[in-house]
C-alpha cells in the first residue's frame, strides 16, 4: 500500500517587515526563506536576525514569488514558518486586563490594521470568532506590519460563546456603536474588553447589550470611520486612559 505524504504542517508570511517581526518574535520556527538574487534592499535587517540553527535559503525569480503570495506585495521575500501559536485557552483577567475582542471583521486589511493598532496601544490578548470572520492569514500579517507576531491571539466559536467566556471571567464589555456614551468621557474600568463589530452591521445584535455602548463623536450622524480607524482611535483612548500607553 502506497503511503500519502502528509500536507506540510506550516504557512507562508511575505514581506519585509512581518518576517522581521517574525524573527524578533521568535515564538515559530523558521522553516524556509525564499527571496531574489540580488536580494532586496532590507536583506541586511532579516540577515541580522536569523535564527543559529541552518535555515533553508532559496533564490527565485521575482514572479516565483509573486505566485507563492498570491499577489505581488511580497517585497522579495517570503519565509515559510510554523504555524501562529494561537492561545488555547481564554484569558486571565488579572494577567490579561485589556483585551480587543473582534466580531465578524470580514475584511482581511482591516482585521491585520487592527491588530497593529492593538500592539501599538498596549492591548494585552485579542479575541477572534470562526463565524463569518476574516482569516488570520497572511494577508492580515503583512497589513499589521508583522505586529500581530507580537499578539496573544484567542479564536472562538462565535460571538456569543466569546462573550459569555469573557462576562464569566469577569471582563467589562466596551461595545463600539451608534447611540452610546461618548466615548471620549467614558471611564474605562478594567480588566475590560473592547468589542469592535463588522465593517457593515457592527456589533452581532445578540450580543450588543451585554456591555456598555460606546460611540465615537463624529461631524453627522448619516456618516461612520472606517472599522479599523474607529479601533485604533479607540484603542488609544482606552491604552491611554489605563496606563498601557
Amino acid at each position: 500500500m502506497i503511503k500519502k505524504n502528509k500536507a506540510p504542517v506550516g504557512e507562508l508570511i511575505y514581506g519585509i517587515h512581518p518576517v522581521i517581526e517574525l524573527l524578533k518574535a521568535k515564538r515559530r520556527k523558521l522553516i524556509s526563506i525564499y527571496t531574489t538574487d540580488p536580494v532586496p534592499q532590507s536583506w541586511d535587517q532579516v540577515e541580522k536576525l536569523m535564527p543559529k540553527y541552518p535555515v533553508n535559503i532559496q533564490y527565485v525569480k521575482r514572479d516565483v514569488l509573486t505566485r507563492m503570495a498570491g499577489n505581488p506585495d511580497h517585497q522579495g521575500i517570503i519565509a515559510w514558518t510554523q504555524n501562529f501559536p494561537l492561545r488555547t485557552k481564554p484569558f486571565d483577567p488579572e494577567k490579561q486586563p485589556f483585551l480587543l475582542m473582534l466580531d465578524s471583521i470580514q475584511d482581511v486589511g482591516n482585521l491585520g490594521a487592527i491588530l497593529r493598532s492593538a500592539y501599538c496601544a498596549g492591548v494585552d490578548g485579542v479575541v477572534l470568532c470562526k463565524k463569518n470572520a476574516a482569516p488570520l492569514n497572511a494577508t492580515a500579517f503583512k497589513a499589521s506590519a508583522g505586529l500581530a507576531e507580537h499578539l496573544e491571539i484567542y479564536i472562538a466559536a462565535s460571538p456569543q460563546a466569546a462573550v459569555q467566556e469573557l462576562k464569566q471571567a469577569g471582563y467589562q464589555l466596551y461595545m463600539a456603536a451608534f447611540g452610546g456614551e461618548n466615548a471620549l468621557k467614558c471611564t474605562y474600568k478594567t480588566p475590560l474588553c473592547l468589542v469592535i463589530g463588522s465593517e457593515g452591521l457592527g456589533i452581532t445584535k445578540s450580543i450588543l447589550n451585554q456591555g456598555i455602548q460606546i460611540t465615537l463623536p463624529q461631524r453627522t450622524s448619516d456618516i461612520s470611520y472606517n472599522a479599523s480607524v474607529a479601533a485604533g482611535i479607540l484603542l488609544l483612548l482606552v491604552g491611554n486612559q489605563i496606563g498601557k500607553i
